[in-house]
């Protein structure tokens, strides 16, 4: 998933249409995973749960979020405050469903954010002007910590490719809505910007979130949030490989830290 803000910054379409095409354009792929995935098992209902709903919600409210406060703050401010999740995982699995995190969870946790503050704090930016983009992104964390807790409650009851072709037509449909209301720009004029939006939709999407579906099976949901923070570290990498931008020891040394917190926390 961390080649996405690269791929969304390629594209020559506008960013609630990219945030669409990348959702729909994975939908093939996903029907394909999930009726191979499926072959011989017992049929399924089809039917849409409760949960599965939800995880197409938060989504899109978290892909939403995320394109408005690209728009209205840095790309470091806006990645900052979306990988918060973790602490909304945390709060929110504590109060929804009652489940108190250890003191090694949480101390893995305080590293992970250590760490990701030190990653991005060369390319963060408070100023004023850019105060409602920065709310955008902790309003993105918020649904991204939902999107955790709504994918670990489904896979209870359905398999990974479902869940999460299912809740991705619930996201392509609202990002359409959102995309023909405020975007001027739905289609790409290159060869070049059609292949990004399609490695946008396999790689980041049906790569990434479905393979994050597969782990919410297996995994508590708040351990795999601190995974979340490996993304930080690829995105820095993959900026070093694209794009030149240029990776510092300090940036290096938070990166460490979260691969420490990642370390501490996980499951015995």
């Amino acid at each position: 998933m961390a080649i996405s803000p690269i791929l969304v910054r390629l594209a020559d379409v506008g960013p609630f249409a990219s945030a669409f095409w990348r959702v729909a354009l994975a939908l093939p792929v996903l029907y394909a995973w999930m009726r191979v995935s499926e072959r011989g098992a017992r049929p399924a209902s089809g039917g849409l749960t409760q949960p599965i709903v939800w995880v197409g919600v938060t989504f899109a409210g978290d892909l939403f979020f995320w394109h408005l406060a690209i728009l209205h703050t840095s790309v470091a401010n806006a990645t900052f405050f979306a990988t918060m999740a973790p602490l909304w995982v945390v709060l929110f699995a504590w109060l929804i469903f009652g489940q108190r995190a250890s003191g090694v969870v949480l101390t893995g946790l305080a590293l992970c954010l250590v760490g990701g503050t030190i990653l991005v704090s060369r390319s963060i930016q408070l100023r004023s002007g850019g105060s409602l983009g920065d709310l955008y992104g902790l309003v993105t964390g918020i649904f991204f910590g939902l999107y955790f807790l709504a994918v670990s409650a489904a896979r209870t009851q359905g398999s990974a490719s479902r869940v999460t072709f299912q809740a991705t037509a619930i996201t392509a449909a609202m990002l359409l809505v959102v995309a023909l209301l405020l975007e001027h720009r739905m289609l790409p004029h290159t060869l070049r910007g059609l292949a990004t939006l399609v490695a946008l939709a396999w790689v980041s999407h049906a790569g990434g979130q479905g393979l994050l579906s597969i782990a919410l099976g297996r995994l508590p949901a708040v351990f795999s949030s601190l995974v979340i923070f490996l993304e930080a570290i690829a995105a820095a990498g993959f900026a070093w490989l694209i794009l030149s931008e240029p990776v510092s020891w300090v940036q290096a040394a938070g990166g460490a830290t979260i691969l420490a917190g990642i370390f501490v926390a996980r499951p015995r």
